[in-house]
């Protein structure tokens, strides 16, 4: 049995840009920052930053795009991937990203929500079969509303 599974909870370090591929598959690209603390062997409090790429597609890349920008935590679940590639210069490079499927928006209510929509952001989605996102009271016309993700 095999198992690769990525849970990160972190913030943000940059906007997320929502693009699309050739044949028209939303994609986006995001960096998470995590934070670990200890207090070292001489009692002085010490502190790294690891940085995580990544990828999210489809319906999941949309709302990224739409609700997540840089300073906000964000849970992040799914898959560790490694592509590589041959870059200009005939070197061979390396990229290890969580491909994202499952996402929780963790900031509180000051997500903001897409232009032209009112309401609260959604708070849970999830591109599996499981419940996408807590219901609230019925939305007016935005960008992306609970009826639009196909599960």
């Amino acid at each position: 049995m095999d198992l690769n599974k990525v849970q990160v909870i972190g913030n943000i370090t940059q906007d997320v840009e929502l693009r699309q591929t050739p044949n028209g598959q939303n994609v986006t690209t995001l960096s998470v920052a995590t934070n670990r603390t200890w207090t070292d062997s001489s009692g002085m409090k010490q502190e790294q930053a690891e940085f995580h790429n990544v990828v999210m597609w489809g319906k999941l890349a949309e709302i990224a795009g739409q609700y997540l920008s840089k300073g906000k935590k964000v849970y992040i679940e799914w898959r560790l991937q490694t592509r590589n590639w041959e870059a200009q210069d005939g070197t061979k490079r390396y990229r290890t990203e969580i491909v994202g499927e499952n996402m929780i928006m963790l900031s509180g209510r000051d997500w903001g929500a897409p232009a032209g929509a009112s309401g609260p952001a959604p708070k849970w989605v999830e591109t599996n079969s499981t419940p996408a996102v807590k219901k609230s009271k019925p939305k007016k016309e935005e960008e992306i509303s609970i009826e639009d993700i196909p599960f």
